[in-house]
């Protein structure tokens, strides 16, 4: 058991949290080792924010047990926060403190940040502005800075890069890679599947407050569902579509549309000997792919 805690920054076995007949979060339980990025993964409303909460001492669990840091949270929660950055999914801080204000009193508890300058020029923003009149871009630069700027031993993050451009979305993944790099373990809930594929070395993935699947992120794209419509001239029968890796073929008006698993080279090899007039290609959801490959009855 010491193994077990030395080895893994977060450790949840059998977590419960149930709001009356509500079972937001129904006996879940896995591990995030030292060091990895570890994506926390499913659609709105399946017991992602939830469990986030009970690992932070938000909400008291109905059942289960949480070690952070090799700290049992029903003991020792305060002292495991000292070496936690979070960030929550809806960043919300005093409204008439400027960024500088909110930056002060998190160096005043926790010590004068190393990088602090770093990361407001890497995010672009602007420690001058009040919190209320901040975009909800720039609420969530400042929610990043608070929870990044003392290179925190473990980072739990609930959506992390909400309401950022994509430039700002790369940058932050840069960051996140680098400090894992340099030792952070770091923790991100999200339901936005590139976001997860790009960062995170495992993932779990729940649904209706159910783990579903652990995964390694490579694992992935076996998984992609990838929907093909495409319009072609000439003849041609639905059945020379139909092959390994297609899960549907359809005749829609004078187009076919064919939903694809994993590699698309097969059924593009196909595609190509005919006569394409148009043609596009969309990835499925994630709660798409939920449905087709981690639905479960009962």
């Amino acid at each position: 058991m010491y193994n077990l805690f030395m080895s893994n920054a977060i450790v949840v076995k059998n977590l419960k949290k149930h709001f009356g007949k509500l079972h937001a979060v129904d006996g879940i339980s896995f591990e995030v080792k030292k060091g990895e990025i570890y994506g926390f993964l499913g659609p709105n409303g399946a017991g992602k924010s939830t469990t986030i909460r009970c690992l932070m001492g938000f909400n008291r669990p109905t059942d289960g047990e949480i070690k952070l840091l090799g700290y049992d949270i029903k003991d020792d929660l305060e002292t495991a926060k000292k070496s936690i950055g979070y960030l929550s999914g809806n960043v919300k801080l005093y409204d008439n403190w400027t960024g500088n204000d909110h930056i002060k009193l998190y160096q005043d508890v926790k010590g004068k940040s190393k990088i602090l300058n770093q990361l407001i020029d890497r995010l672009e923003f602007n420690p001058n502005m009040k919190f209320r009149h901040l975009s909800s871009g720039n609420k969530q630069k400042l929610g990043l800075i608070l929870a990044l700027m003392h290179e925190p031993k473990l980072i739990i993050m609930d959506e992390p890069t909400v309401g950022l451009d994509p430039l700002l979305q790369v940058e932050i993944y840069n960051i996140l890679t680098e400090m894992r790099d340099k030792g952070s373990t770091i923790f991100i809930s999200s339901h936005n599947l590139p976001e997860i594929e790009r960062l995170c070395d495992r993932a779990a993935i729940i649904k209706n407050g159910k783990l579903v699947a652990v995964e390694k992120v490579s694992s992935f794209g076996s998984k992609k569902l990838s929907k093909i419509n495409v319009r072609l001239g000439g003849k041609y029968k639905i059945s020379d579509f139909q092959i390994k890796g297609v899960h549907g073929v359809e005749q829609i008006a004078d187009r076919l549309s064919i939903s694809v698993s994993g590699d698309l080279n097969p059924i593009m090899s196909l595609i190509i000997k005919y006569k394409i007039k148009d043609l596009e290609v969309t990835h499925a959801s994630l709660e798409d792919i939920f449905m087709k490959f981690y639905e479960r009855e009962g």
